[in-house]
């Protein structure tokens, strides 16, 4: 996939319960229409959330925005016919069904985009949680993932140990 410099985040409405499905039918029309250079990247962004189930607490992945899907694509209106006829896609987000790009800080505060951070860290420091559902907790880094750009941390929860992934934008050194 090359990136083009006319692309931009858009936003898809779909059905509840069908965002998973969409992406896979969206991946599927730009493999059988071979629009890899039009379409860019297809997002559900999700965030780790603590659930209490039958008195037992665990970190489940939850949807951030559900029944949204987020692609990146240089937008025409053939494309915009493909994507709003694809099952489980009631339209794009905008003024009457048309579609609205995104601006800059709405993509940076939905984590559309990767952005490489310089790390000061290593395994073993003490850092601060700092967005998420465990913003304000303390842990220590047990591993780093420095492709993914993601460390597991051991917050402590609830009296114990629970290894949490988490992004290294979201966590600082103390």
């Amino acid at each position: 996939m090359t990136k083009s410099d006319n692309a931009n985040w858009y936003v898809l409405h779909t059905y509840s319960g069908y965002e998973g499905m969409v992406k896979d039918n969206l991946e599927k029309l730009i493999e059988n229409n071979n629009l890899y250079d039009r379409i860019l990247d297809i997002q559900i962004p999700e965030e780790q959330v603590v659930e209490e189930r039958k008195g037992k607490k665990k970190v489940v992945k939850k949807k951030m925005f559900p029944t949204y899907v987020f692609v990146k694509l240089v937008y025409d209106n053939n494309l915009w016919y493909l994507l709003t006829n694809t099952r489980g896609v009631t339209g794009f987000v905008g003024p009457n069904g048309r579609a609205m790009p995104l601006n800059e800080d709405e993509i940076k505060r939905m984590q559309l985009e990767k952005v490489s951070v310089a790390i000061n860290f290593a395994v073993n420091d003490t850092v601060r949680v700092l967005s998420g559902p465990l913003e304000g907790y303390i842990g220590t880094i047990d591993e780093i993932d420095y492709k993914a750009q993601k460390a597991k941390v051991n917050v402590s929860m609830f009296g114990r140990q629970t290894p949490v992934e988490l992004e290294f934008m979201q966590f600082e050194k103390i």
